[in-house]
C-alpha cells in the first residue's frame, strides 16, 4: 500500500564538485506506481560515491549520495506485487527483467528495460527527493545516504533476513562488483593466474572471487602496506607494493606489470581486474597478462574520461574489457551471493573498519584516507528502534488470546550482525522501555518468520503508559 504522505528525514547531500557534503532536512515523496519508499538501516561509503560527489559521469547538483545500503519497505506503489510493506531489501542500480535480449544473454547484465541510470532521476524521468522546493537529484537509482528513499521496484532485491545487515550492504555494490567480475564475468577457471590491483573492497571481492573460483596463483597489488594481510585473509596467495620495488638501474620504480611477470615465470597471468580506477594502470594490467589469451578486466572507475592504451597489447592477443557491478544480474545472482555469505561461503566479516553515524558522513572522505579504511558503514539514527516501534511486538502465545500489559512478549532488534533476541519482556515492560514514543502494530510483527512467531494485533497504536 502506498502512503500519500511527504517524509521530512535527513539525508547526505552534495551541492557541487568543490562543495563539502553536508546533511540536511530533505523531502522524499511517496513511491508511484511500480516503485517502493524504503527506510535505510544501514549505508556504506564506495569509492564511486566519492567520483559522483566530483561530477562523474556527470555533474549533476544538488544530489543525494550514496548507492550502497540495505533497508525496509516503508510504503509501495499501487503496482507493486512481489515487495511488501516491512521486506527487508537492498535497493540495486542494475534492473533485471528477465525478458530483453540482454537478460536472455549470458554476456552481460546490463538489461534493456531497466537500464543503468545515470541521469539522476527515475525511470519516469522525475526525482522523489527535494530540499526547500527545490529537486535534488538520485545517485544512480539508490541515494542510500537518506534516512528514506524511493527506488524503482524492478531495481530492488529482497533480502533473507537471516543475512547479516553490514554484509547485504557490502553486497549492495562494492565487494560484489569484485566478486562477480571474477565469478560471473571472467569466469576465472580452477587453476588460473590472477592479478589484483587495487585492494580496497573491490579488489578484495575480486580476490576472494578468484579464490572460490579455484585460481592457484591470485597475486594483490596495493601501495598500502597495511593491505597484505588483508588480502591473504580473502585468498590472495602474493603481495607486491609497488613502492618497494626499483628497476633494475635502481632509478624508476618497476612497472607493475613487470612485477606480476616476475612473479610468474615472466608471462604474466591469466586475468588482471584493475580495480583502483587509475587511468595509466589499465594499460598496466594488460600488460601483465598472458600473450595470446590473458584478459584485463576494467573494474575500478575514475575521473579520467579518456585513456590511452598500447596497441601492441592488444595486437598481441590481450582482451581489454569493462564490467559494471560485475557482471551480476540482480534479481539472480545477488540473492545467490546473499546466500553464500549467510553459509559463510564468502567472508566479510574483515571489511568492516570503521561504522559512523548519518550525520557523521561529511567525516567520510577523511575517513577513507586514513591506511586501515576497507569500508565505512553508516548507521542510521534510530533505525534499529524504529523497526520495533514500526512494524510491532511479536508474541509467542495463541493468536486467538487477547495480549494484556502484563502478558511476555518475545522482542528482537538489529545490531551489526543481524537480528538477535533481546529478551522476554512484559507488554508494560518494552512499553516503558521506549518511554514517550508510540508503538505501531500493523500486524506484519518484528520476530523472525522462520520462529512462527504470530502478530500481536492487526492494526491500531499501543501507546506508551
Amino acid at each position: 500500500m502506498s502512503s500519500s504522505q511527504v517524509i521530512t528525514c535527513k539525508g547526505v547531500v552534495c551541492w557541487g564538485a568543490e562543495e563539502e557534503w553536508t546533511v540536511e532536512e530533505i523531502q522524499v515523496d511517496p513511491p508511484k506506481g511500480s516503485e517502493v519508499r524504503m527506510k535505510m538501516i544501514f549505508a556504506s561509503v564506495c569509492h564511486t560515491d566519492v567520483l559522483c560527489s566530483r561530477g562523474f559521469p556527470f555533474p549533476l547538483y544538488p544530489r543525494v549520495l550514496g548507492h550502497e545500503g540495505v533497508g525496509i519497505v516503508e510504503s509501495v506503489g499501487e503496482e507493486v506485487k512481489e515487495l511488501k510493506k516491512g521486506d527487508l531489501v537492498i535497493p540495486a542500480y542494475v534492473g533485471e527483467c528477465g525478458d530483453c535480449e540482454n537478460c536472455d544473454s549470458e554476456k552481460t547484465n546490463l538489461c534493456i528495460r531497466y537500464p543503468l541510470t545515470l541521469n539522476g532521476v527515475l525511470p519516469d524521468g522525475t526525482s522523489r527527493m527535494s530540499i526547500r522546493g527545490q529537486t535534488l537529484y538520485h545517485l544512480l537509482s539508490c541515494s542510500t545516504w537518506s534516512e528514506y528513499t524511493v527506488s524503482d521496484a524492478n531495481y530492488v532485491v529482497k533480502v533473507d533476513p537471516d543475512v547479516a545487515l553490514p554484509h547485504a550492504s557490502f553486497l549492495s555494490c562494492g565487494f560484489s562488483t569484485g566478486f562477480g567480475a571474477a565469478w560471473m564475468d571472467s569466469k576465472v577457471e580452477s587453476g588460473s593466474s590472477v592479478a589484483v590491483i587495487g585492494l580496497g573492497a573491490v579488489g578484495l571481492g575480486a580476490v576472494e572471487g578468484a579464490r572460490v573460483q579455484g585460481a592457484t596463483t591470485i597475486i594483490g597489488v596495493d601501495k598500502n602496506g597495511m593491505k597484505k594481510d588483508k588480502g591473504e585473509a580473502f585468498g590472495m596467495t602474493h603481495f607486491i607494493n609497488p613502492d618497494d620495488h626499483q628497476s633494475s638501474d635502481n632509478g624508476d620504480l618497476k612497472a607493475i606489470s613487470e612485477m606480476v611477470k616476475d612473479l610468474t615465470g615472466g608471462v604474466g597471468v591469466d586475468y588482471c581486474f584493475e580495480c583502483s580506477g587509475v587511468p595509466d594502470l589499465i594499460n598496466q594490467a594488460l600488460e601483465a597478462t598472458k600473450v595470446g589469451k590473458g584478459k584485463a578486466v576494467v573494474v575500478g572507475a575514475g575521473l579520467d574520461p579518456f585513456v590511452q592504451i598500447s596497441f601492441l597489447n592488444l595486437l598481441m592477443g590481450r582482451t581489454l574489457k569493462g564490467t559494471i557491478f560485475g557482471g551480476l544480474k540482480s534479481k539472480t545472482h545477488l540473492p545467490l551471493l546473499l546466500h553464500k555469505s549467510k553459509t559463510k561461503e564468502i567472508r566479510l566479516d574483515e571489511l568492516l573498519t570503521h561504522k559512523i553515524k548519518l550525520e557523521d558522513a561529511p567525516k567520510a572522505l577523511e575517513i577513507l584516507k586514513q591506511s586501515n579504511c576497507d569500508w565505512e558503514m553508516m548507521n542510521q539514527p534510530r533505525a534499529c528502534h524504529q523497526r520495533l516501534l514500526e512494524f510491532g511486538v511479536t508474541a509467542y502465545r495463541n493468536p486467538q488470546q487477547m495480549l494484556s500489559v502484563s502478558d511476555p512478549v518475545k522482542c528482537f532488534d538489529y545490531d551489526l550482525t543481524g537480528i538477535y533476541e533481546i529478551e522476554k519482556y512484559t507488554l508494560r515492560e518494552y512499553l516503558a522501555r521506549f518511554k514517550g514514543m508510540t508503538l505501531t502494530c500493523n500486524g506484519l510483527g518484528i520476530g523472525h518468520p522462520s520462529e512462527g512467531a504470530e502478530h500481536l494485533t492487526n492494526g491500531g497504536n499501543i501507546a506508551d503508559e
